[in-house]
């Protein structure tokens, strides 16, 4: 391949105790981010996180996203490319398994463009196979950002089938094969030690972020009485996909059991198979014929539209029973609102018991996803919902606190400072430098 030009040192950024600047470090001149979700496609964390990073990143350095769909942007630094599989791989075969045919198609188209970056950067299963090629190819190193593990989502088999087995072998060649992998949390670093032959020098934490100026307390509530919620009255509010990953039918399970008082607000769409999207039905038509306030609005929202629900709610609700990190909480905390979540995996990084939240216990069954008893733990997240909306102060404490936590920790400037941190280590290492 052609050579491309080395990475360059940054600016000198700050300066020590002593009033000595810090050695500058190693900046890419470019880099390449592969990824499924890109605006307008976004339908789950990692596809903010890319849509997030991206834009952080191209306030410094050029970027160039390749992502799956039609998108062909230029603005400024950053530069967004599309790719359509080949329609060839949904004929003939299962259903099931079209859906990681398809992204092994694009993998190859992505990888195989024409490429100038220093840094090929892949999200997800979806495209580590892309970076991995695209590092073979190109002579560049390659990082993976983990959002989810596919070990950890053996449910996933009822939505690829035997597929899951080509999902699997796809995510771990991108992370055993990469020079640096990002986990976005403490424990999705300990899950990548635990299922993948990594060397753990090579594996670093980079939380999730969150645009703060975007994400803040809204005045407006016409989204919210477009669909006839009263937003005088409190409501308990979920945002997130219909998968078992995202603990739904708990929550809904719950409702029984919350202040009769309360509505429940369910943004939820995107059911990962016909299966769990006909349970969602089934029990929310179940609990709604026993009280009045369910409300389940099944499309994506506008952002603004889904910051005025954050914003007006009583309590976010993260049930999740699988959670690298959960940027959702991080949007409700912006936005001046108390959450309620399982602690599981990374959601214990973001949200502090007791102080911009309650975190409610899980046990989970060995080897599994499922609850040790799902009854228990509905009971529990209506316990801890009850407990926060009976206390309007409390409420307001959590809230306030939340807010003070996304602006001290999780901003994007920051995230993509030690991304570009980590890229420069990479070029060093490499003799890119």
């Amino acid at each position: 391949p052609a050579r491309r030009a080395k990475g360059r040192r940054a600016a000198k950024r700050d300066k020590d105790d002593d009033g000595s600047e810090d050695v500058s470090v190693v900046q890419p001149n470019k880099v390449a981010i592969f990824t499924n979700e890109y605006p307008p496609n976004i339908y789950g964390g990692a596809g903010v996180h890319v849509e997030y990073l991206s834009q952080a990143l191209a306030r410094i350095i050029p970027v160039e996203v390749r992502c799956f769909g039609t998108q062909d942007v230029n603005e400024g630094n950053l530069r967004v490319k599309g790719y359509l599989g080949w329609d060839e791989v949904k004929l003939n075969t299962d259903p099931r398994f079209t859906g990681a045919l398809d992204a092994l198609s694009r993998d190859l188209l992505m990888a195989k463009d024409n490429f100038d970056a220093d840094i090929v950067h892949a999200h997800t299963w979806y495209t580590q196979l892309a970076g991995f090629w695209a590092k073979r190819l190109w002579g560049v190193p390659l990082v993976v950002s983990i959002h989810s593990l596919e070990p950890l989502r053996p449910w996933k088999v009822e939505q690829l089938g035997n597929a899951y087995h080509l999902s699997s072998w796809m995510e771990r060649t991108g992370i055993e094969q990469a020079d640096a992998v990002i986990a976005v949390s403490k424990e999705t670093r300990n899950d990548v030690l635990a299922h993948f032959n990594v060397p753990p020098e090579r594996v670093h934490v980079i939380h999730n972020g969150i645009d703060l100026n975007e994400y803040q307390p809204t005045p407006n509530t016409d989204a919210i009485r477009r669909y006839g919620i009263d937003p005088d009255r409190p409501y308990v509010l979920f945002v997130g996909r219909i998968t078992r990953q995202k603990g739904i039918i708990h929550l809904v399970n719950a409702i029984p059991e919350l202040d009769p008082e309360l509505q429940v607000v369910l943004l939820a769409g995107a059911p990962d198979t016909p299966e769990i999207g006909r349970e969602m039905q089934e029990r929310v038509a179940a609990v709604s014929a026993s009280r009045d306030g369910v409300f389940w609005i099944p499309e994506m929202l506008p952002r603004p539209d889904v910051i005025q629900f954050y914003s007006h709610a009583s309590v976010f609700v993260c049930p999740s029973v699988y959670e690298p990190f959960g940027i959702i909480n991080l949007e409700a905390m912006a936005c001046e609102t108390a959450v309620v979540a399982s602690a599981v995996g990374g959601i214990p990084e973001v949200v502090v018991d007791g102080e911009t939240g309650v975190l409610v216990p899980l046990s989970l069954k060995p080897g599994t996803f499922e609850p040790v008893d799902p009854a228990e733990f509905s009971s529990d997240l209506a316990a801890a919902v009850n407990r926060v909306t009976s206390d309007p102060d409390l409420q307001a404490r959590m809230g306030r606190a939340g807010r003070r936590r996304v602006e001290e920790r999780f901003s994007w400037d920051a995230i993509a400072r030690q991304t570009l941190d980590l890229y420069g280590t990479l070029l060093e290492a490499s003799g890119r430098s």
